[in-house]
């Protein structure tokens, strides 16, 4: 297991994005705008539901993030897809977080349910999410996890059977 911190503040995520948390060639978030956190508040590989590792993290919602204007003009609505990629990039990290080599990939979802929206007025979206497998042998490198998605304490949105890669080529 690799020596990080438990959280990681907005700055920590931007040095991922640039290659520099886990070092060149394995795992790293988007940069902005596509960086869909702010913070991540907790990270484990032997917490959660299932004792197989979680992630919690933060996204400021403001009226003037990017997607408000284009999705839709009068109507604005973060997209959903944004708020599932937020859940796969967060996989991702902690399978870099655990120390696992390779760059993401997200391989699918199993199941999603969108049961609300985030408008502009939303302050925060929080992200929760659980490890039902964690999976590292010398061919396969996998996170398996659900999650939920909170705005402003209502869950808005439910993904199970997640799926994360990390590959070496």
């Amino acid at each position: 297991m690799a020596d990080y911190p438990s959280s990681f503040d907005r700055d920590d995520l931007l040095k991922c994005a640039r290659g520099e948390l886990f070092g060149p060639g394995n795992a790293q978030l988007p940069e902005p705008p596509m960086l869909m956190m702010d913070r991540i508040t907790d990270i484990s590989a032997d917490g959660g539901a299932h004792g197989k590792g979680h992630v919690l993290a933060e996204f400021d919602i403001t009226p003037d993030l990017w997607f408000f204007d284009c999705h839709f003009p009068g109507n604005p609505i973060m997209p959903g897809c944004l708020g599932l990629d937020g859940l796969w990039q967060l996989t991702g990290f902690n399978l870099g977080w655990r120390g696992w080599q390779g760059r993401g990939y997200a391989l699918g979802v199993g199941e999603v349910k969108l049961t609300g929206m985030v408008r502009p007025d939303r302050k925060m979206l929080t992200y929760k999410i659980d490890f039902t497998k964690a999976i590292q042998t010398r061919r396969l490198t996998m996170g398996v996890a659900d999650g939920i998605v909170e705005a402003d304490g209502e869950v808005i949105y439910q993904v199970k059977d997640m799926k994360v890669a990390l590959s070496e080529s």
